[in-house]
Formats: structure tokens, C-alpha cells, sequence
């Protein structure tokens, strides 16, 4: 990493007066602190820098990339903005870890009708029951989330999240079979913390983002037994993609939740 030194930010002066005609397309110069976040991403990706441990000072990466401290602080910024860093006071700045209380329920977003947004956030520990986890060939559709081929093979994985006893929430997820090689039906009921921590912690795959899907459906037959509901009961379906970092799709996941007694909340910025 100590080779990959940004272009200065005389480079990139130079270069957008030198434009040989008025016609031509402009180069495209971005900024300097994006670059250096760039540079982090990469040793977040490369696995340099570990979930939970702390990346070098400010004053470090700075030598390191030779630019300015307020030009790390603000890559730095956009990091821990994008919960891919943790600004700890009078510690330093960690790589995020869904461990963390703060970042473990950032995916969740069903929240009690009773919540108060402005109270801090307990989140209420759900109760899971894996059902099914197995291998299986890729379709069509999934592959495609999944940038796969048709037929590759992929872990699916079926479970119902409960609260206070009351099965609430139906999943259906996807994952490449080769980054989760050896996850078992065994490994997730075994496994007590958030399922991002498990796939953090034991495979190496951290999720930073997601794109979701949202509208209304009814349940089918099989569904509707799993949640202990009517036929005639209104799901909201969400439907995610999660990506790992350089936007790569590691997970496919398709939930069904019982929006009676909960409502999901998000927050838009």
C-alpha cells in the first residue's frame, strides 16, 4: 500500500488547465480526499486493517499518503459516515464490526409500534429458528443478483424471527457458495450474536451497504403456516441486496414481515 501514492493536488491542477481544445471532454479529476478514501477502502477490502481493530492515526496516514491531516480526516469522515469506520473519543478510529451495538441492528429496521425515535435505541433480541440451509444450483433471477451464472452453486437458508414469542419475520436468503464454504444449518443455530457478526467473523465477508426492495403481498400456503397467520393477512415484502466492499453482492435476501404490532422505520439523510 505504501507504493499507492494519490496524484497531488498540483497534478491535478496541471492537468485541467493543459485541456488541448474546447471540444474535447474534460478529464474527470476527483477529489483529492477521495482518493485517499479510496486507498483506505482498498486495505479495509485487502483485510490490512481488521473488523474491530484500530486503523492507523491521522497524522499516520498522512505521511503514509502524503497529504494533508484535514485531507485524511475528511476521507476519514466519509468512512465513519458510511459506517465502515468508528470514531472512538480519546481512542482513535476502528473499523466497524457488526458486532458493535451501534452497527449490529444498522440492517434490521422493523421496529415496535411503541419504539420512540427519540429515546436510545434498545433493540429487542430476536428470537431466530433456522430451518433450512442447504446447497443449491443458482436460478436465473438469483444468479443475477448475485452477478453469478445460472447453475453456479449457492447457500440458501430459510428461518423465522419471532419477539416476545410471535413468529414476525420470514427469510429466505441467498449467499456465493464459495465465500461460505463450510456454514452449516449447525453453525447458525449455534450462533447467538447477529448473522452479519458470524459472516464478519468466520468468513471474512463484511456487509457494508444494501438496496432494498419494498411492497405489499399476501402469503402462501407455506408461508402462512411458517408465521402462523391467515392467507389473508398483509405481509410487507423486503427484498435486499447486500455488498461487501467495491460494491460486490455477497447475500440476496428476501423477508416477509407481520407489520400488525411493528412498523419499519428508516431514516433518510
Amino acid at each position: 500500500m505504501s507504493s499507492q501514492t494519490p496524484p497531488s493536488a498540483g497534478d491535478a491542477a496541471d492537468g485541467m488547465t493543459t485541456t488541448p481544445a474546447a471540444s474535447a471532454p474534460a478529464p474527470a479529476f476527483s477529489p483529492l480526499y477521495q482518493q485517499i478514501k479510496g486507498l483506505i477502502l482498498q486495505s479495509l477490502q485487502s483485510g490490512e486493517w481488521k473488523p474491530g481493530e484500530a486503523i492507523p492515526s491521522e497524522l499516520d496516514l498522512a505521511a503514509r499518503y502524503r497529504v494533508s491531516q484535514g485531507t485524511v480526516r475528511k476521507a476519514i469522515d466519509e468512512l465513519a459516515a458510511d459506517n465502515l469506520l468508528l470514531r472512538r473519543q480519546g481512542k482513535g478510529t476502528f473499523v466497524a464490526t457488526h458486532a458493535e451495538q451501534q452497527v449490529q441492528y444498522r440492517f434490521l429496521r422493523l421496529m415496535p409500534d411503541d419504539f420512540d425515535a427519540g429515546e436510545p435505541r434498545q433493540a429487542t433480541p430476536a428470537e431466530r429458528h433456522v430451518i433450512d440451509c442447504k446447497r443449491v444450483r443458482a436460478s436465473a433471477e438469483v444468479a443475477r443478483a448475485l452477478g453469478l451464472r445460472a447453475g453456479d452453486g449457492v447457500l440458501q437458508v430459510r428461518r423465522v424471527l419471532s419477539f416476545s414469542g410471535r413468529p414476525t419475520i420470514l427469510e429466505d436468503l441467498w449467499l456465493p457458495g464459495a465465500p461460505f464454504k463450510g456454514l452449516t444449518a449447525e453453525r447458525l443455530r449455534d450462533n447467538l450474536g447477529p448473522m452479519y457478526a458470524l459472516f464478519e467473523t468466520e468468513f471474512g465477508v463484511r456487509m457494508v451497504r444494501a438496496e432494498e426492495k419494498i411492497r405489499a403481498v399476501l402469503p402462501d400456503a407455506a408461508q402462512s403456516a411458517l408465521l402462523k397467520i391467515s392467507r389473508s393477512t398483509p405481509l410487507l415484502s423486503v427484498e435486499r441486496i447486500a455488498y461487501t466492499y467495491n460494491d460486490v453482492p455477497m447475500e440476496l435476501r428476501r423477508g416477509l414481515y407481520l407489520t400488525d404490532m411493528h412498523h419499519y422505520r428508516n431514516v433518510l439523510n
